[in-house]
């Protein structure tokens, strides 16, 4: 049932944001080079590695400065990228990593091989589950690059408050998850969003 809802609420976004999508992407490509898309290794579930979608919204090769980003004040990300990150446009093409089984619409946000391996015993049992475009960890930290941003040192407070919060968050939520629970935090996401832009 799971698998349907994902197929089903993929196909229909897409199709409805295609025009949109089409426009952004004519944007990227229009201030800077590098393509629209922003392929980036997360570890998906039981760790298997996959290539996350997602627009580009920072300048060609800026992850090797760093994984994270730290609001409006990075210097990699784009004007267009900033656009399309505050309203969290840049997640859009994950729908494809949907439709190709190697996430779901709501599970637990995957992350880069760094931090998978700074996990605990404990924190790898996210690992179970197939990652997804939403959860409530990301509802929960819906701004969580402005909390970088006034960090004194991002990374730290990434690894040792942000993170370890998120997984929490999920292990919890996993423990009863139902396909009409999934769609209250689809719903919430959507709320979440219209709230950003309005």
């Amino acid at each position: 049932m799971k698998r349907l809802m994902d197929l089903f609420l993929s196909l229909c976004i897409l199709a409805l944001f295609l025009p949109f999508g089409l426009l952004l992407s004519l944007c990227i490509v229009l201030e800077s080079r590098g393509g629209v898309f922003y392929r980036q290794e997360r570890i998906g579930r039981k760790g298997q590695p996959f290539k996350l979608i997602k627009f580009r919204s920072m300048r060609p090769n800026a992850d090797r400065d760093g994984k994270l980003t730290v609001g409006e004040r990075d210097p990699r990300v784009t004007r267009v990228g900033t656009f399309i990150r505050k309203y969290k446009l840049d997640e859009f093409p994950q729908f494809i990593n949907v439709l190709k089984g190697e996430m779901s619409v709501v599970g637990p946000r995957p992350e880069v091989v760094e931090y998978v391996r700074q996990y605990s015993d404990e924190q790898r049992r996210v690992l179970d589950f197939k990652p997804g475009i939403t959860d409530l960890a990301s509802i929960t930290y819906f701004e969580e690059n402005k909390l970088l941003a006034n960090a004194a040192d991002p990374q730290q407070t990434y690894v040792e408050e942000i993170m370890p919060e998120k997984i929490r968050i999920n292990l919890a939520y996993q423990t009863n998850a139902t396909v009409l629970s999934d769609l209250g935090v689809v719903w919430k996401t959507a709320w979440r969003m219209v709230r950003k832009s309005s």
